[in-house]
C-alpha cells in the first residue's frame, strides 16, 4: 500500500513542482520556512493577524512542496530530514505560542510545545545515540496536517470576527485531536 503522501506528491509534481526554477531544491524551501518563524512571531505579537495567517499558510504550504520535491526528484538529503522536521516544529510552536495561547487555552499551547519538544529531541535521540534513521509516520504526518488546519481556522475565527467564530471550537477541537496524535507519534517511536 503506497503511503498517503504518494498521491499529494504526484499531484504538486504534475501541477506546482514544473513551475518551480530548477535551481530551487527542497532544502533552499526548508530555509524559506525556518525564516518565515520569526517573521510570523513578531507579526502574531504585534496582531497583524492577516499577515501572519497569510504567511503561516505559505509556510505550510512550502512543508508539502519541499516534501514532494523531495521525493519526486531523489533529492532526499540528510539535512532535509533533519532540518525539515525541525522547521515545522518551530512554525507551530511558535504560532501555538502566542495564537493558541491568546485565544484559547494557555494550557493547550504548553502541551503542544512541549511535546513538539519531546518530539525534536527524541528524534535527535535516535538519530545521533541510537544511530537509527527515524522516518516521519503516519501518526507525525496526520498530527502535522491537523496543527495546520486547526490553527488555520483559529487564524480564520481571529480575522474573520463574530461571522467565523463558529470556527473556534473547531479549531480547539483539531488541535486537541493533534495533540493526542502527537503523543501517539512520540510513543510510536519509543517502542523501537
Amino acid at each position: 500500500m503506497k503511503p498517503l503522501y504518494f498521491f499529494t506528491d504526484r499531484l504538486l509534481a504534475a501541477t506546482m513542482i514544473k513551475l518551480l526554477p530548477r535551481r530551487l531544491t527542497p532544502n533552499l524551501i526548508t530555509v524559506f520556512r525556518f525564516l518565515t518563524v520569526p517573521v510570523v512571531f513578531f507579526l502574531l505579537i504585534f496582531e497583524h493577524y492577516n499577515w501572519g495567517g497569510g504567511l503561516f499558510l505559505l509556510a505550510v504550504f512550502t512543508d508539502m512542496l519541499d516534501g514532494a520535491l523531495a521525493r519526486t526528484t531523489n533529492q532526499v538529503t540528510d539535512w532535509g530530514k533533519l532540518f525539515d522536521p525541525l522547521a515545522d516544529k518551530l512554525l507551530i510552536g511558535t504560532t501555538a505560542a502566542v495564537l493558541v495561547t491568546h485565544f484559547l487555552s494557555f494550557k493547550l499551547a504548553i502541551a503542544i510545545i512541549i511535546v513538539e519538544l519531546l518530539l525534536i529531541l527524541s528524534g535527535y535521540y535516535y538519530k545521533y545515540y541510537r544511530r537509527l534513521d527515524i522516518q516521519a509516520n503516519y501518526l507525525g504526518k496526520t498530527k502535522m496536517v491537523l496543527q495546520s488546519i486547526g490553527l488555520l481556522a483559529l487564524f480564520g475565527s481571529v480575522i474573520g470576527g463574530s461571522s467565523w467564530s463558529w470556527l473556534w471550537p473547531l479549531a480547539d477541537d483539531l488541535l486537541i485531536v493533534a495533540l493526542i496524535f502527537a503523543i501517539l507519534s512520540f510513543f510510536s517511536y519509543r517502542s523501537i
